[in-house]
This record gives C-alpha cells, sequence and structure tokens, in this order.
C-alpha cells in the first residue's frame, strides 16, 4: 500500500494532541521571528543615534547647548543623549538648591547618569529573554509531542494481527514532525538571541564609557558651567 508521507498529510493524520503542539510551535515561531526583525531594526537605530550624538558631543559645542537641544527634542533621540541629559538635569537642579560643591554636583550626576542608563538597558533588553525561553523550551515541546505520537501509534499497532514496517512507518512519522518543528523554532532564537545578547553588551559597554568620559569632563568644568537662570 502506497501511502503519502508529505509533510502536510503528516501533520493532518497526526493524533488531535500533537496538532496542538505543532500549532503551538509555529505560533512561538511566528511571535520569535516577530522579535527578531523588530529588535534587528530596533538595535540599529539606537547604534546610529547613539553614534550621531556622539559625532555632535565630540564636535566642540558647548555641553549647556546640547543639553538645551536634548530638553526641545531637537537631538537625535538617542539613549546616550538622555544619559547625558539626565546627567545635565540633575546637576541643574543641585545649583538651584545652591549646592555648589564639586563633589556633590559630580556625585549626584553621576547617580542621575547610572539610574538612566539602567532605565535605557531595560528598554534595550526588551523581550530579549523570550527568544532564550523559545531556544530552551521548543525542542522539549517537540519532544512530548513525537513522544506522545508514538505512544499513539503503537497503542493503535497493539490490536492488529500483523505488523510491518509499512503499517509503523507513518505514525512515527507523523510524530517525529513534531520534533522537527520544535528544532525550527528553537534555532533561529539561539542564534538571534547570541548575535542581540553580544549587540547589547556593546551598546551597554559604549554607554558606561560615555558617563566616564562625560563625568570627567563635568569634573573639569563643573565649575564655571553659567548658573541655571531663575524661574520667573
Amino acid at each position: 500500500m502506497n501511502q503519502d508521507l508529505s509533510i502536510i498529510q503528516l501533520v493532518l493524520h497526526a493524533s488531535i494532541v500533537v496538532q496542538i503542539v505543532m500549532a503551538i510551535l509555529i505560533a512561538v515561531s511566528l511571535a520569535s521571528w516577530t522579535v527578531i526583525f523588530s529588535k534587528l531594526f530596533g538595535l540599529a537605530r539606537v547604534r546610529a543615534a547613539n553614534e550621531e550624538f556622539e559625532r555632535e558631543f565630540w564636535s566642540g559645542r558647548n555641553i549647556q547647548e546640547l543639553y538645551g537641544d536634548a530638553n526641545r527634542g531637537n537631538g537625535p533621540d538617542a539613549p546616550m543623549e538622555r544619559i547625558f541629559a539626565s546627567g545635565m538635569r540633575e546637576v541643574m537642579k543641585l545649583r538651584e538648591r545652591r549646592i555648589v560643591d564639586p563633589g556633590a554636583l559630580l556625585e549626584g550626576a553621576r547617580r542621575a547618569m547610572r539610574a538612566s542608563f539602567q532605565r535605557e538597558l531595560d528598554v534595550v533588553e526588551s523581550r530579549l529573554s523570550m527568544l532564550g525561553s523559545v531556544g530552551s523550551v521548543s525542542p522539549y515541546v517537540g519532544l512530548f509531542g513525537t513522544v506522545w505520537g508514538i505512544m499513539h501509534a503503537f497503542t493503535g499497532l497493539s490490536n492488529m494481527q500483523q505488523v510491518t514496517l509499512a503499517t509503523v512507518a507513518p505514525g512515527i512519522a507523523e510524530a517525529l514532525v513534531a520534533t522537527a518543528i520544535g528544532l525550527f523554532a528553537a534555532i533561529p532564537a539561539v542564534l538571534a538571541y547570541n548575535r542581540f545578547a553580544r549587540d547589547i553588551d556593546r551598546i551597554a559597554m559604549q554607554m558606561e564609557t560615555f558617563i566616564e568620559e562625560f563625568s570627567n569632563i563635568l569634573a573639569r568644568n563643573i565649575g564655571h558651567m553659567a548658573p541655571p537662570v531663575p524661574a520667573r
């Protein structure tokens, strides 16, 4: 007896539990691909915006002019720009309170920039854990579907008088499709997770380096900055 062992026919003839497992894995795979493309373009925008702000920062412009642009939204809307603005904002607030000690001003700016850095890093890392979960769990979900399908296949063969390879093969093939779909969902997620984790580490290192460099600039110039304009 010739039997159609195409992927579509194997899925259609699989047991209901295996079909549910396959449907879950396909949905998870589509969701992970959505996250992959979203993170791919999102991280590219973050890198481009940070590089644009760094060029402006090191172009020799006055830091108070850059701060004004950041407050007005005229900058590149980069995480690094928001970190810079948080440090400058804290300095201005402390000076409004008549705090003039350079050490206190610098420490306040560093704390504000560290808090802003952590917020920006949380945004950049968002949904990355989903890819890690898909990569680690999907093969086991597919394996569960395979085990269940093989159990179902052998249970159906228990009442047959004569069992041949032709009767066993379709049931086992149906079950193995679940493992294949699980691997199809897991492999891209693992590769993307490793790639994005490495990119995020580089972005974090770049922002931490900027915090240290800007702190050094503040330490040299904080006493010469123009006082804030009093509110009217």
